[in-house]
């Protein structure tokens, strides 16, 4: 699972071009919609372009997607639970 959180910050910090964000300083359980990063609407969607292109997840309404991208620790278990692709 630590593995899987360091490659989706690393993915993260690169698909939304996080600048001043660094993997050590990623929080894996802050708020990621929403919170100190900045991530909007055009933001999630990019991650769910990342998630099923790179996981093979379809995330398929907001309620969902809610959950999974509340904080980097629940995508990240979302990912774990429902992909063959994702390494533990």
């Amino acid at each position: 699972m630590q593995q899987l959180i360091q490659e989706l910050k690393v993915k993260l910090i690169d698909i939304l071009n996080l600048q001043d964000v660094t993997p050590e300083k990623f929080d894996e359980n802050a708020q990621l919609v929403g919170g100190e990063l900045g991530i909007d609407s055009i933001d999630v969607l990019e991650m769910v372009v990342m998630v099923e292109k790179d996981y093979g997840l379809v995330i398929n309404s907001q309620e969902v997607g809610e959950k999974v991208f509340a904080s980097l620790a629940s995508l990240a278990l979302y990912i774990q639970e429902n992909s063959s692709k994702a390494s533990s």
